[in-house]
């Protein structure tokens, strides 16, 4: 591919994710109101589900041929990004208010799964093993969680007071099919767009003399969170913080609990070189976000939490680069 093409590429590939964004976002939204259900759920279900597509392929088929070591390494580096990264962006663009659910029940969702992936893959810290491996019992553990929290996420739905449609714009409300097909359009555009775009920065990472260590700690380990940062950008332009939020946590939770369970059990993923500090600092980005909804305004991420989340995650790369 030569450059000129990959360029080319780059653009399309980033207006297919921002239009699949918006597409999704905006079905979603819809079909939140025509179910009754609050825009919080579809987040961090159809929505978180959706937007972690890349990390699933990616660490499915890594497991599948043998490189087990991609598929660890996605989910961590993936879940570092949605927090620290794309939060950080977000909150940046506009202060995101996090509902009282979210902190008492699903961040805290998300820092079990942080710490579940820290003690499976610390065999050799615990003096079980010589290497770290999380097993295929790890991995059927991790999807008993994930049904666990399916569970709780049915029963908030059951119980939660249905959203009534407000305001003059549901006079032009779109149809239930129309809805339907801007997700499936939207999450098309999304696997597509950030294809694309990852696809065509490496080639062009390649070609500026970028070693493929950068290149991996780069375009490879954001590329597949691309989805969930246009997705969770575009909402908090549109002003749905629930969907925002709900699908960064969501898909914290969906990756470990779902992708890397899954990805366990076709293959034993071992946990090597700095996976310890990797897993640390996963915990230490969802502490993060838990203290700084009680830091200022409660409940309320803003826009200075948001530039220290992108600092943490610079100071991240740097400390991998050095």
């Amino acid at each position: 591919m030569s450059i000129f093409i990959a360029c080319i590429l780059f653009i399309i590939g980033l207006a297919v994710l921002v239009y699949g964004a918006q597409w999704l976002v905006s079905g979603a939204s819809h079909i939140a109101k025509k179910l009754g259900v609050s825009s919080l759920i579809i987040g961090l279900t159809i929505v978180a589900f959706g937007t972690s597509m890349p990390e699933l392929v990616v660490s499915v088929y890594s497991a599948w041929t043998g490189a087990s070591e991609i598929a660890l390494g996605n989910v961590v580096g993936s879940n570092i990004a949605n927090i620290l990264l794309i939060l950080g962006v977000a909150s940046i663009i506009v202060p995101m208010k996090v509902s009282a659910s979210t902190v008492r029940w699903e961040i805290p969702f998300a820092l079990l799964a942080s710490l579940a992936v820290l003690v499976m893959g610390s065999d050799a810290l615990l003096g079980e093993s010589t290497s770290g491996l999380i097993s295929r019992g790890d991995g059927i553990i991790l999807l008993g969680f994930f049904a666990i929290f399916m569970y709780y996420i049915f029963a908030l739905a059951k119980h939660h007071a249905p959203v009534k449609e407000d305001h003059g714009a549901s006079k032009v409300s779109m149809s239930s099919a129309k809805a339907t097909a801007l997700v499936v359009g939207g999450l098309g555009g999304l696997i597509i767009g950030g294809k694309l775009l990852v696809d065509s920065a490496v080639t062009i990472a390649v070609a500026a003399g970028l070693s493929e260590t950068v290149i991996g700690l780069t375009v490879v380990a954001v590329g597949t969170s691309l989805p969930e940062f246009a997705t969770s950008v575009v909402a908090a332009m549109k002003k749905q913080m629930d969907i925002a939020i709900g699908n960064i946590v969501g898909s914290s939770i969906f990756n470990v609990f779902w992708i890397l369970g899954v990805s366990a059990i076709i293959s034993p993923l071992p946990a090597v070189g700095g996976f310890a500090v990797d897993a640390l600092v996963m915990i230490g980005a969802t502490l993060l976000l838990f203290v700084a909804l009680y830091i200022g305004k409660k409940s309320l991420i803003e826009r200075w939490q948001g530039v220290l989340f992108i600092f943490v995650y610079v100071a991240y790369v740097v400390y991998l680069l050095v």
